[in-house]
């Protein structure tokens, strides 16, 4: 039927998407940023490219480009480097494939954390306080008042990297120079205390700014606890955070996929919004099992073709049992936490490092790695 490219391929969120791309009837190939991955060890995946310098995008545009020239109906990014590659050179990429994906003005504004944050604050929408800091310098705001204990977040980072919690001033001033110098320019984000769930919403955004399409992920634990991956989540139904990232995303100008981040404050209940990531998250595989198939409605927008509208079913819970094992080991809470982590198996519990028993070379390299 034809062929389809996805970046960092080498992901768990690869695995249900290339499976329900094969049964579309698509060759998968994959451009992979490791020899140990799990989506680039699947059957369902044909050719793999391995390209190691992903985070410099004059590198990732020359790697990228003859192979695009190879033909392929479109490609999907699964990581923010590949999503901000193909947003950068979307005009002399969409000559040889199609996709689509906010100009990078756009792209920019709703990536950037602190940006985002901006735009949560002049609309009022829901977001935690959030103060940015000009390069390296503290010397410009009175870090004995900030409110502590508070996070440095740099401005561009994939999932929780760099991410770091501090108790007090001492702390701050000690770390704030090592996380400029790994990720550069950062903000600070007022720490929301732990107690409350993590939200993760999916939309899809049409050429005419149309809601197409979304999904909800609440997210039970995550590990590092104080602020890192997801390993149990349970898919969910909520239209009040979907309308709320839909109307961001409407404000920005954006088309396509979006996926955002939220936490719930305990203190009020209220979901904050936290930040944008402009590819298919890793937990995606919850809104698969749930019933909504992106790589379908991806795939079909991208190409301007028909497809289904879905409802998803709430309940439905996917473990990462690699971030599980981990968190079981370091976790205080390990014998009282809820969903219980001893119940393992069934009709309801799916995961995120499996990609089946018909497939499972993902699994075993995918933990060796």
């Amino acid at each position: 039927m034809g062929r389809i490219l996805l970046l960092n391929g080498d992901s768990t969120q690869a695995l249900p998407l290339s499976r329900s791309l094969k049964e579309m009837g698509y060759d998968v190939d994959v451009v992979k940023y490791t020899k140990w991955g799990y989506g680039s060890s699947s059957r369902f995946v044909r050719n793999k490219y391995l390209f190691q310098k992903h985070e410099d995008m004059e590198m990732y545009h020359d790697f990228l480009l003859p192979i695009l020239k190879k033909g392929y109906d479109t490609v999907i990014p699964c990581d923010d480097y590949g999503a901000m590659v193909l947003s950068k050179c979307k005009n002399e990429f969409s000559r040889y494939t199609t996709y689509k994906i906010p100009d990078f003005d756009v792209f920019e504004r709703g990536y950037d954390k602190h940006k985002l944050m901006e735009l949560c604050q002049q609309k009022g929408y829901p977001h935690p306080q959030t103060v940015l800091i000009d390069g390296d310098n503290l010397k410009d705001i009175d870090i004995d008042k900030m409110l502590y204990p508070l996070l440095i977040k740099p401005n561009h980072t994939c999932g929780a990297r760099g991410m770091t919690y501090v108790k007090n001033s001492e702390e701050l001033e000690e770390k704030f120079p090592l996380i400029y110098k790994s990720y550069g320019n950062c903000h600070l984000q007022q720490y929301i205390p732990a107690g409350g769930h993590q939200v993760e919403v999916q939309l899809y955004i049409g050429d005419k700014g149309e809601l197409v399409q979304s999904s909800v992920i609440k997210k039970y634990r995550w590990y590092p606890e104080n602020g890192g991956s997801s390993c149990c989540n349970v898919s969910a139904v909520n239209p009040k955070i979907v309308e709320t990232c839909y109307n961001i995303l409407k404000d920005l100008g954006w088309t396509g996929f979006a996926d955002f981040d939220t936490i719930e404050d305990p203190r009020t209940g209220e979901l904050l919004i936290i930040e944008i990531n402009p590819r298919v998250p890793a937990c995606v595989k919850s809104a698969f099992i749930s019933g909504v198939d992106w790589a379908d409605i991806i795939v079909n927008e991208y190409l301007n073709k028909p497809h289904k509208q879905y409802i998803a079913k709430e309940g439905l819970y996917l473990r990462h049992l690699g971030f599980e094992c981990l968190w079981f080991a370091y976790s205080r809470n390990r014998f009282k936490t809820k969903p219980n982590w001893f119940n393992l198996i069934g009709p309801k519990i799916f995961y995120q490092d499996m990609s089946g028993w018909d497939d499972p070379m993902p699994f075993i390299i995918g933990t060796f790695g």
